[in-house]
C-alpha cells in the first residue's frame, strides 16, 4: 500500500514536494494545507499544475488533524511571528498519530533545553509518532555532511560550514525585506531583531546536533554577525533598495570549546557582491582544520528538461524531506536524529 501523505503548505518548495507526491507510485496524497485563502477549496492538482486529484486544499488545522495519514510534510512559512505556532501545530499532528517531517528547525530540539524537547517527546508518545527535522541548512549541511566528513580525520581542531546565497534574483519581498532585513538601517540589525531570534533558535539546534554527534560538550554558543550597507541605490527582483540600507548579512553561530570556536555555521546572504569581501560564489563550503585538513565545495546545477519552474535550490531542499518518508515511518516513536557512522570524536564512549 502507498504511504498516505499530507502536504503542509504550497510555497515554492511545498509545491515541489506536492508534485512528487502526486506522481510517485508509492505515495498517496490525502490532505493539503495552505496558508493563502485564495487557494482554499482548490484541487491539489490545480495548485501543482498537475491533473486533478480530488484532494481539496484547506487552511483548517482541525481538518488536517482529523485526517488519517502516515506522515505530514511540514514546510510552512518561516516567519518569526508564527514560530511558536509551528511548535503547537507539530505537537497536535504528532499526538494525532501522524509522523512529521519538517524543514522549520526541530533537527535537535534538545539544544533548546530538556523541557523544550520534552514537549515533542510527549506528543510522540501520545500518537506513537516520530518527528524529524531536515532540509539542506538546517538539516543536511552541518548535521549530516560536515559530520560525515570528520570521519576522514584522526584529529579535528575546527569545522566551518558556510552557506552563500545571492538574493538579487529572489522575488519574495517577505524573505528579502522582512526576514533578511534588506534596506533597513544598520541600527535595526545591531540592536537585535525578532527574526534574528528565530535564526538563533534554528542554528543553535544545528550547533547542538554537531556537538551531540561528535561527542563534544560545547562550553557555550556564541553568535557573531556582520552587515554591509548599500553605497548606491539598487534595484532587486523583490524591489528597490536605497543607499544606506543594509544589503549584505553574515550570520554566524559558534560552538565554543576551551575559548575557541570548534564548530561554526555561517550564512552569507547578500545583494551586492561588489562590496569588499563579498565577492563569493553561491553554494556551500565545509572546511575542517585537523589531520588531515579538508575543504569541500557543494554546488547545485539547474536541472534540464523539467516541465516545472522549480529551481535547483527548491529541489535540493525538498529532496531530503521526500527521501526521509519511509525511514521516518519505520522509525520508533520520538525525535529522530540522523544516524552517524564512525565520525570523528575526541572520545570513544
Amino acid at each position: 500500500m502507498p504511504y498516505k501523505v499530507i502536504q503542509w503548505a504550497t510555497g515554492a518548495i511545498g509545491k515541489t514536494c506536492l508534485r512528487q507526491i502526486i506522481e510517485h507510485p508509492d505515495l498517496e496524497l490525502v490532505g493539503l494545507f495552505v496558508h493563502s485563502p485564495a487557494k482554499v477549496g482548490k484541487d491539489a492538482g490545480e495548485i501543482a499544475r498537475r491533473p486533478l486529484t480530488g484532494i481539496k486544499a484547506t487552511n483548517s488545522v482541525d481538518e488536517i488533524v482529523a485526517l488519517d495519514a502516515d506522515v505530514v510534510l511540514h514546510l510552512p512559512l518561516n516567519h518569526a511571528a508564527t514560530f511558536e505556532e509551528h511548535d503547537t501545530n507539530i505537537k497536535r499532528l504528532l499526538a494525532s498519530g501522524k509522523n512529521v517531517i519538517t524543514t522549520v528547525a526541530h533537527t535537535y530540539p534538545y539544544a533548546l533545553g530538556a523541557g523544550y524537547a520534552a514537549g515533542f517527546e510527549e506528543a510522540c508518545r501520545q500518537g506513537n509518532a516520530t518527528l524529524f527535522g531536515t532540509g539542506i541548512n538546517p538539516g543536511f549541511l552541518g548535521e549530516r555532511l560536515a559530520v560525515m566528513l570528520t570521519g576522514l580525520c584522526t584529529k579535528v581542531d575546527s569545522v566551518i560550514a558556510t552557506e552563500a546565497y545571492d538574493v538579487r534574483e529572489v522575488r519574495s519581498a517577505g524573505f528579502v525585506f522582512d526576514q533578511m532585513g534588506v534596506g533597513k538601517p544598520l541600527e535595526y540589525h545591531t540592536r537585535g531583531t525578532t527574526v534574528l531570534s528565530v535564526y538563533r533558535h534554528i542554528f543553535s539546534e544545528v550547533v547542538g546536533f554537531v556537538g551531540h554527534a561528535l561527542q563534544v560538550d560545547f562550553d557555550e554558543v556564541v553568535e557573531d554577525h556582520e552587515y554591509a550597507v548599500a553605497q548606491k541605490d539598487l534595484v532587486l527582483a523583490a524591489g528597490p533598495v536605497k543607499a544606506g540600507g543594509v544589503v549584505n548579512c553574515r550570520f554566524r553561530w559558534h560552538g565554543m570549546k576551551n575559548g575557541k570556536p570548534f564548530f561554526t555555521i555561517q550564512l552569507l546572504w547578500f545583494c551586492d557582491r561588489s562590496l569588499p569581501g563579498w565577492d563569493v560564489p553561491d553554494g556551500w563550503d565545509i572546511e575542517i582544520k585537523g589531520a588531515p585538513g579538508i575543504r569541500m565545495r557543494l554546488d547545485l546545477v539547474e536541472p534540464e528538461g523539467m516541465p516545472d519552474r522549480s529551481k535547483a535550490m527548491q529541489y535540493h531542499v525538498a529532496a531530503p524531506v521526500l527521501r526521509a518518508i519511509p525511514e521516518v515511518i519505520k522509525a520508533p516513536p520520538g525525535i529522530l536524529l540522523p544516524p552517524v557512522f564512525a565520525s570523528y570524536s575526541p572520545r570513544m564512549r
